[in-house]
């Protein structure tokens, strides 16, 4: 029997490079495992739009739509598993993140940036509104400390707290000795810097912004990296031994209809047809990823 197809499903982006990293990864996904049938599809921004992927599947062929995202959201939790459930024989895999080979991976960008013991860090996440992704985000956050003494705090760019911004003013006023300084800061020398650790998949609106947020240093985005193909086939093979033990645990139930609160909120291109989509168009071209 022919393994299910892989569909590997980005959020999406207007960045060129960051377009073409994703396809990076997934002709890397595709090299590590000749023979798999891996797909491009999309939940924003770009296409092919992902539900348009599903319903072009071959009849009968089972999939796996891999979320290319690092943390569960309105995407994983509604987009894709509304997509999954429209076809009988498909499922979802788990995101990426978190997982401590992301840890490793944002330790190796850290580090590649020159980050020394006397800094300060910024784990920067993309955000969310659904609570599971912050949980998420504060996993990655306990592994990355495992692996570095750096007084290190989590933020995000829309839709949880702090954001970025807020975080670098609060770690660069205890550098100063301010307020916040003391016991809670970790014992942080002072004369280190304010670092960003980009907790994103590539360039785009999210990872430009952080360039903004007032640090001293950014670390490059976690692609290219071989790492990410290897954990998207491990949320691929898992999901393929749910389907085997029965099609209730393979993918999420789609949610209700939800605001896109993890979005910043005012809409995306590229969709076409429907008010739904004539709002994503609005985002795309008033605030492109």
């Amino acid at each position: 029997m022919n393994s299910p197809i892989m569909i590997a499903c980005a959020h999406g982006t207007s960045n060129t490079q960051g377009a073409a990293e994703v396809n990076a990864l997934r002709a890397a996904i595709a090299a590590l495992r000749p023979g798999l049938d891996v797909r491009e599809a999309y939940v924003d921004v770009q296409q092919p739009d992902l539900v348009d992927v599903v319903a072009g599947l071959p009849e009968g062929e089972p999939a796996v739509v891999v979320p290319l995202l690092l943390s569960v959201g309105y995407h994983v939790k509604v987009d894709i598993a509304r997509a999954v459930k429209s076809r009988p024989g498909s499922a979802a895999a788990a995101p990426l993140g978190p997982d401590p080979r992301l840890a490793e991976l944002l330790d190796q960008r850290l580090r590649e940036a020159g980050t020394t013991d006397n800094d300060v860090v910024v784990l920067a996440a993309a955000g969310s509104s659904n609570p599971n992704a912050a949980v998420s985000v504060e996993e990655l956050l306990g592994q990355l400390q495992a692996l570095r003494s750096n007084r290190i705090v989590a933020a995000y760019g829309a839709s949880a707290k702090p954001s970025v911004p807020d975080a670098v003013a609060m770690l660069r006023e205890e550098l100063a000795g301010g307020a916040g300084a003391g016991e809670s800061a970790g014992a942080v020398d002072v004369g280190g810097r304010v670092v960003i650790a980009s907790y994103l998949l590539a360039p785009g609106f999210f990872h430009d912004q952080l360039a903004k947020a007032g640090a001293d240093v950014v670390t490059e985005p976690l692609l290219p990296s071989a790492t990410l193909a290897e954990i998207a086939l491990d949320r691929y093979d898992a999901a393929v031994a749910m389907m085997h033990e029965g099609p209730s645990e393979a993918a999420p139930a789609a949610g209700p209809a939800a605001p896109r609160e993890d979005v910043p909120q005012a809409p995306a291109d590229a969709q076409q047809g429907g008010i739904f989509k004539a709002v994503r168009r609005f985002v795309t071209k008033y605030f492109p990823r």
